[in-house]
């Protein structure tokens, strides 16, 4: 299955793809997305290009967007509603660009549009790296402490917890990144329990993708794959 990333550091998209061979049970093939992005606003921004860039250039099955809630409104059940839209939900705000993006592209490579699998990672991707470690970090949680107007903790201190500082170089980002999401590879009942609407929509869409895309062959070396290659 050929599959576009995009997130707010190449240290995520990293780590994303592992997560997202994790839920497909699959190896996929990366298409470049043609441009890249560094924080939220910068992702909604350049999304509208990097559609028409796969849909018109690229024979893409699909396209995965994960962004940080930061501060803002938490995804939630409510929000799934048919025809429901938060302005200040940045899940729903990219799936509006979605939308409004490709209604009127035409058919192209044997498909009517790029699919969509699109998640939340509350307050910040690294609570995902700390599900399974770290029992206090969860979107129950920090849904409470919005509530209560106390967090649980603060961004800065998730990353403390990840990686021992708040500034970490890109290699140690990806390497403790890496390390963190492979330890849900074979079973992701723990990411989807704790962070159920930001990492479970995203499953979500990944599961209802057509069957017929997930059948295609990649042509990349998968995450997964660990084994070495075969001497000649």
């Amino acid at each position: 299955m050929k599959v576009a990333l995009l997130s707010e550091s190449p240290a995520d998209e990293a780590a994303l793809r592992v997560l997202v061979e994790a839920v497909l049970a699959a190896p996929v093939a990366l298409v470049q997305p043609g441009l890249r992005a560094r924080g939220w606003p910068n992702v909604a921004q350049v999304l509208p290009a990097i559609l028409r860039h796969l849909h018109f250039n690229t024979d893409a099955d699909g396209l995965v967007v994960v962004v940080d809630a930061d501060d803002t409104v938490v995804h939630t059940a409510e929000h799934e509603a048919p025809g429901y839209f938060h302005p200040q939900c940045r899940l729903c705000q990219l799936r509006s660009v979605f939308r409004k993006t490709q209604k009127r592209f035409p058919r192209r490579q044997g498909r009517d549009r790029v699919l969509r699998a699109v998640g939340l990672a509350v307050p910040a991707i690294e609570a995902w790296y700390l599900c399974g470690e770290d029992p206090q970090v969860s979107e129950l949680a920090w849904l409470e402490g919005q509530a209560r107007g106390v967090a649980p903790y603060t961004r800065r201190e998730l990353k403390w917890r990840v990686y021992g500082t708040d500034r970490p170089g890109l290699l140690f980002e990806t390497q403790q990144a890496l390390a963190s999401v492979r330890r849900h590879r074979g079973d992701l009942r723990r990411l989807e329990a704790d962070f159920p609407h930001g990492f479970g929509a995203m499953a979500g869409e990944l599961r209802g993708w057509p069957g017929e895309a997930k059948k295609k062959e990649p042509q990349a070396v998968s995450a997964l794959e660990t084994s070495p290659p075969s001497p000649p």
